[in-house]
């Protein structure tokens, strides 16, 4: 397994980071742990998760995942073979902390929760789930923007130096965003170099075959600022395997446990799958692996999070 420097930290990850947002809905705990050893028996040893997982979020099951992985480093005594990542969520969940916005005290808050559900005593990398202000992630694209950009500011600067408090105190290593734009990341740089405050090393955003926007400015502020990709979702849910083409829905796939259509869910979309299929077919290779190679050449990743439900 490759590894990949975090930002310009002195952290390096693995080029491919293990995804954990199904575990405690469609994964038991014996199944997160079957997927933990065969990922370190593999060498991937950057593992991905949050506060609000598993998902789709719900009062019953929120953070079950953290738990799990608790649970794990307890039982295998190995808390010191992962790099570790989690979120603190955003505003909007009204099951955390009564759906308020992200401030320092939210912050505080969560981040104990965090490590004590982790069963550890710091974390790798903590990142911000997603800004309080709308974004265009998610499947949103007419976003009413903020237009009092000093309040953000502020907002940003306040999170920042709660961020340090913990990074000094040894409860944080390294801080990065989710979700976020290239200006709500690139304020975040600013203000650490003004204020001299911790970097963002990383941006856990959206990126696939289907979904390639970060090529545009965020390339640029990634090369920059030395802020790499965490790509989530690079298999689009799933449906870059075809397997949702044509109105099926295999039981068991994520599709069929949500029981909703999503934004992915479009004519041109399904166009540019069977595109993709027939290129991978016409070089004897299965799509799935084309499309986690071609983004692992992408000169902004750092690293590709890929989850799974079934060990085969």
């Amino acid at each position: 397994m490759k590894k990949r420097q975090l930002g310009h930290t002195d952290l390096k990850v693995s080029e491919i980071c293990l995804g954990t947002m199904t575990w405690g809905s469609q994964n038991t705990q014996d199944e997160a742990f079957q997927q933990m050893d065969f990922a370190l028996d593999q060498d991937v040893t950057f593992w991905d998760t949050a506060e609000l997982y598993p998902v789709p979020p719900s009062a019953k099951t929120v953070f079950s995942t953290e738990i799990m992985i608790g649970n794990y480093f307890k039982a295998r005594q190995n808390r010191d073979k992962v790099v570790l990542a989690t979120k603190v969520k955003g505003g909007g969940v009204p099951h955390i902390r009564g759906g308020s916005p992200l401030t320092p005290e939210d912050i505080d808050i969560a981040l104990e929760g965090s490590l004590k559900r982790l069963n550890t005593d710091y974390i790798d990398l903590y990142q911000l789930h997603w800004p309080n202000r709308g974004t265009y992630h998610f499947g949103r694209w007419n976003v009413n923007f903020e237009s009092d950009p000093e309040k953000l500011r502020d907002e940003h600067l306040n999170i920042l130096r709660c961020l340090d408090k913990h990074m000094k105190a040894g409860k944080i290593r390294h801080i990065g965003v989710s979700d976020d734009t290239c200006w709500g990341t690139m304020t975040y740089c600013e203000l650490s170099r003004q204020h001299n405050l911790p970097k963002i090393v990383s941006v856990q955003n959206e990126y696939s075959l289907l979904k390639r926007s970060f090529e545009l400015d965020f390339h640029e502020v990634a090369k920059m600022e030395g802020t790499g990709l965490l790509a989530w979702s690079p298999l689009v849910c799933g449906a870059i395997s075809g397997k949702y083409l044509d109105g099926q829905m295999p039981k068991g796939s994520r599709k069929d446990y949500s029981g909703s259509r999503t934004f992915r869910d479009t004519d041109r979309a399904e166009n540019a799958i069977r595109a993709y299929i027939e290129i991978a077919e016409r070089h004897n290779i299965d799509v799935c692996q084309m499309s986690i190679a071609f983004l692992l050449t992408r000169p902004f990743m750092t690293s590709v999070i890929i989850g799974a439900t079934k060990m085969d």
